[in-house]
């Protein structure tokens, strides 16, 4: 469960690093921007968020980096489809599916249920 925190913890500094540069890139613009900019913030928070709780081992941050996960999988299809973008939709999707995978396998789901199963 650690190595899936900090992989989801990597994808809330690579949201953190995309509102930055978002907001560069919006130049004089910074207000038709902040909108965006400050959605991206939040999502980098709650990344870092559920990826901190996993790797300290707090089981209630494994739903919501599955549902990063599963919200994620549209954006690398929109990589590999309509973008154009294979090699960073491939590179993309392996992440994400890798990442899912560690949070639903079995010892992820013993892990989680520790607490609530009976001797």
């Amino acid at each position: 469960m650690r190595v899936a925190g900090v992989l989801v913890g990597l994808q809330g500094v690579a949201a953190l690093v995309f509102a930055v540069l978002l907001g560069i890139g919006a130049g004089g613009s910074w207000a038709a921007a902040a909108g965006e900019v400050g959605m991206f913030v939040v999502i980098a928070a709650a990344l870092a968020a559920a990826g901190a709780g996993l790797v300290t081992g707090r089981r209630v941050a494994r739903t919501p980096a599955i549902v990063a996960q599963v919200l994620l999988l549209p954006v690398v299809y929109s990589l590999i489809g309509p973008s154009h973008q294979l090699v960073a939709g491939i590179a993309a999707g392996v992440y994400v599916v890798a990442t899912f995978l560690l949070l639903i396998s079995e010892p992820a789901r013993a892990w989680s249920a520790a607490p609530y199963e009976r001797g």
